[in-house]
């Protein structure tokens, strides 16, 4: 086994780093052609520019040539692992189908490589989901999309409305690179048994979203349900879709739990400036429970039987 610390957190600025840094990605190209299994680990650091505080990053790349580094690391040993460090996401096309797992670590601390080798060995199941959604390509979020990023003389003018996040990739079906709430695990979950129950408080009226988990995997572990509103016929522009509730549930091999989550009337509706206050307009929506903004595993109709409005 070989261990690579390939350069300055900054990737170095001077000709003998640059020959430094060239020498030893040739070493650890070479011990990865030999290696049963590579575990390659990198991403972004905290220096300045590539994922700090008080500038923006200017792409979404790998920082001193990392993406050239994993394809030649995978065309020596197609096993190879990429563990990414990082606050946020990255460009992955070069290489992504070409490795067998990606593991996305973000900031994991000191005891990163006890919680890293717990993991990769399988003592631990990852039950994470992505908290933002990874484009494709810079160009694929919206701010950038839009044109509105950098923007002029210093100021950037905000563009996107609503359509902020997963919200943008739904609406306008942008294909991103991993989805909002996106997360593998070692076992695998079936969603079954979908219904809505309705309050009993007409002043106040809630439903409860309710369906069952099943793991049907092999191993213990933890799946995340979201729950996902589409309004069918809105009175103003609106998302395709808005996240209103979600769910951890931890469950043995084989276990299997009923899930519930409240809905209540805000989670149908939205501001309208010219009303002044929050608006639930009656119609017909849709309830979608999901394993990721992209992964729709069951849904059903629903009718708000009255318009209110909240001031």
């Amino acid at each position: 086994m070989g261990v690579f610390r390939l350069g300055k957190s900054g990737g170095g600025d001077t000709d003998e780093s640059d020959k430094g840094g060239a020498d030893l990605a040739s070493r650890a190209v070479q011990a990865a052609g030999q290696a049963d299994v590579v575990v390659y680990v990198g991403g972004l650091s905290h220096y300045p520019g590539i994922d700090s505080e008080g500038m923006d990053r200017k792409d979404m790349k790998l920082p001193n040539n990392q993406d050239e580094l994993i394809g030649r690391i995978v065309q020596a040993n197609p096993r190879t692992i990429v563990v990414l460090l990082g606050g946020g996401p990255v460009e992955m096309g070069p290489w992504l189908s070409k490795v067998p797992a990606v593991l996305q670590a973000w900031y994991p601390g000191m005891e990163s490589g006890n919680a890293l080798a717990a993991v990769l060995f399988g003592d631990v199941n990852p039950s994470g989901k992505l908290p933002c959604t990874f484009p494709k390509s810079l160009e694929d979020s919206p701010a950038h999309k839009l044109g509105a990023y950098p923007g002029k003389d210093g100021t950037v003018k905000y563009e996107e409305g609503l359509l902020v996040g997963y919200r943008w990739f739904d609406t306008k079906n942008v294909e991103p690179l991993f989805p909002f709430g996106f997360g593998l695990s070692y076992t695998k979950f079936d969603y079954s048994n979908f219904k809505l129950v309705e309050g009993k408080d007409p002043k106040d009226p809630t439903i409860t979203v309710q369906f069952d988990i099943t793991n049907t995997g092999p191993k213990d572990g933890a799946e995340i349900a979201q729950i996902y509103v589409h309004q069918e016929h809105a009175s103003l522009p609106r998302p395709e879709k808005e996240l209103k509730g979600f769910r951890k549930v931890f469950l043995k091999a084989g276990e299997k739990q009923t899930v519930s989550i409240p809905l209540d009337r805000s989670a149908f509706a939205f501001y309208d400036p010219e009303k002044h206050g929050w608006i639930a307009e009656k119609g017909d929506f849709k309830i979608i429970v999901a394993s990721s903004s992209k992964d729709s595993r069951l849904q059903a109709n629903y009718k708000l039987a009255q318009t209110t409005i909240e001031k």
